[in-house]
């Protein structure tokens, strides 16, 4: 296990891929890092170069299973994933697809019924089908985005349902968020949370240098895990008063763990939530929906630590 390689499987040049671009700079940083381990590619089947396996055909049903076989023969000492690979769906010469799709593919197929019908199709939101914008909110069966827990609408299978089930699909549900159409929502008031404090202000100037401010490891790793949040508004959704207690909470925490963000503490919090209160979102009952919905799973103890702040910096202010 000493001398095992790392292994990445993803889309690899000559393919023009921003992932397989990303994929090849990578893993020069790896093999930086790592001297001392190969660093190897299972990548689609147009992929090419040292160390690189091109084994990916998604058109054929069991095409994970030679990636399965070669990683087993590689005994790798870490697997890296760039693509989700589980949402390729295989198809076969019937049309029938094996329920692997995602579920905006479903919304994807309505419309294209819908379009040759000539009736106007669903408005939806959706943009990066990967899990990072947040922009799919939708509430699937009562449940933001849907059964799936830690995860976003477009990263949710079909294969969740059963043959013949009813799913129920509604808007986000909040007074802050009013319906634009069909599915979409206006999301903006979370912007405006954002826009009153969520940043630090810095001079122009040179970039300083990256070991200027040394942060320990306990605080970046709070840092981190408040900055996971994608403003997808699930917290809201999932709230029975619709409060955005987590969101700014976590765009309040992660900064808050930074040095860059002292200066700026007292005010930012002060702002944000006195934003959050003009924008009609209700008051946080400590119910937890929030953390339960979240597809970032971004703990609630975020909110105590932004009550905290706001309690001292307005006990500041006032002295």
């Amino acid at each position: 296990m000493d001398n095992a390689p790392i292994v990445m499987i993803s889309s690899y040049p000559p393919r023009l891929c921003g992932i397989g671009t990303f994929c090849e700079e990578a893993r020069e940083f790896i093999r930086k890092a790592n001297p001392e381990r190969e660093v190897l590619v299972i990548s689609h089947t147009d992929g090419a170069g040292d160390g690189v396996f091109p084994l990916m055909d998604p058109t054929k049903r069991n095409w994970w299973k030679p990636v399965a076989r070669k990683v087993a023969q590689l005994d790798p000492y870490a697997i890296h994933i760039e693509h989700e690979y589980g949402l390729y769906e295989h198809v076969d010469e019937r049309g029938q697809g094996d329920r692997n799709a995602g579920f905006l593919e479903l919304l994807d197929a309505l419309n294209e019924q819908l379009a040759v019908r000539g009736e106007t199709p669903v408005a939806f939101d959706h943009d990066c089908r990967e899990g990072i914008c947040g922009m799919c909110s939708l509430t699937i069966d009562g449940v933001p985005h849907g059964p799936w827990r830690a995860g976003t609408t477009c990263q949710l299978h079909m294969r969740a349902y059963k043959d013949g089930a009813t799913i129920v699909i509604e808007p986000f549900r909040a007074r802050a968020f009013p319906v634009v159409r069909d599915l979409v929502v206006d999301r903006s008031a979370l912007d405006r949370i954002q826009q009153v404090g969520g940043f630090i202000s810095v001079n122009a100037g040179g970039a300083p240098d990256g070991n200027a401010l040394p942060v320990g490891k306990s605080e970046a790793d709070l840092a981190m895990d408040a900055a996971a949040c994608i403003g997808c508004g699930a917290c809201v959704a999932a709230c029975p008063n619709a409060a955005a207690m987590l969101f700014t909470a976590a765009k309040v925490g992660h900064l808050a763990h930074l040095p860059q963000g002292q200066p700026e503490r007292d005010r930012r919090v002060l702002a944000m939530v006195k934003q959050m209160d003009t924008e009609g979102f209700g008051n946080c009952r400590n119910i937890s929906e929030c953390e339960a919905a979240c597809p970032k799973s971004i703990p609630v103890h975020f909110i105590t630590e932004l009550n905290a702040d706001w309690r001292r910096a307005a006990a500041r202010t006032r002295s």
